[in-house]
């Protein structure tokens, strides 16, 4: 039966002899120009997010007004009261309510209604007015859902007085016009609580 001899520590005068640690270097350099390559390569194939602009296409001035008529059923208004609720009417039609989810459904359909003109263009006209103390994004919207129908003529119309009136006879709580005008008074009495008299000058 075969053996083995397991030899202990060494003995030099009577002591137990150590091995010698040994100093371990490991070369950083291939590493490094890995991530220097990597570096590289994601800022090169990377693509930064643009700024988003909302582009709009302007008529130009002109210091003639002009005056166009046209047919009630060809126009479609557009209202956004202070609770970003919408509302349409046709021509000169009491407003109803729409939802945001069926706006596009709602101008599609009077496209097809109105039909097209002599140059294949929708003959529909669309006028929104959106109130000053609703949500900005409700805007966006409105100009999105008109850019996916592809309804070209349309009309960023100023929200009045007159638009909260029409709103009412439908038994529509309006009160845009009210809501801007407190603002507008909390901001003008800030103003005028922040400003300090100015001394009286000594003759």
């Amino acid at each position: 039966m075969a053996g083995a001899d397991v030899a202990g520590p060494k003995q030099r005068g009577g002591k137990a002899w150590k091995r010698p640690r040994v100093a371990i270097r490991i070369d950083m350099t291939p590493m490094v120009d890995i991530a220097f390559l990597l570096l590289v390569f994601f800022m090169v194939t990377t693509v930064f997010r643009l700024p988003q602009a909302m582009e709009i296409n302007l008529p130009p001035e002109s210091e003639v007004a002009m005056e166009l008529e046209v047919g009630e059923s060809r126009l479609l208004t557009l209202r956004v009261i202070e609770t970003d609720e919408l509302f349409y009417n046709i021509g000169s039609d009491l407003p109803l309510p729409l939802e945001w989810d069926s706006l596009r459904t709602k101008l599609l359909e009077r496209k097809a209604v109105v039909g097209l003109d002599k140059e294949g263009r929708s003959r529909l006209i669309v006028v929104a007015r959106v109130c000053r103390k609703a949500n900005y994004e409700s805007m966006v919207n409105l100009i999105d859902e008109f850019n996916v129908a592809k309804t070209t003529r349309f009309s960023l119309d100023r929200y009045t007085f007159a638009d909260d009136s029409v709103l009412r006879l439908a038994n529509i709580p309006a009160n845009c016009m009210a809501v801007v005008a407190e603002a507008e008074a909390a901001e003008a009495m800030g103003e005028v609580e922040g400003t300090e008299p100015e001394p009286a000058s000594g003759h």
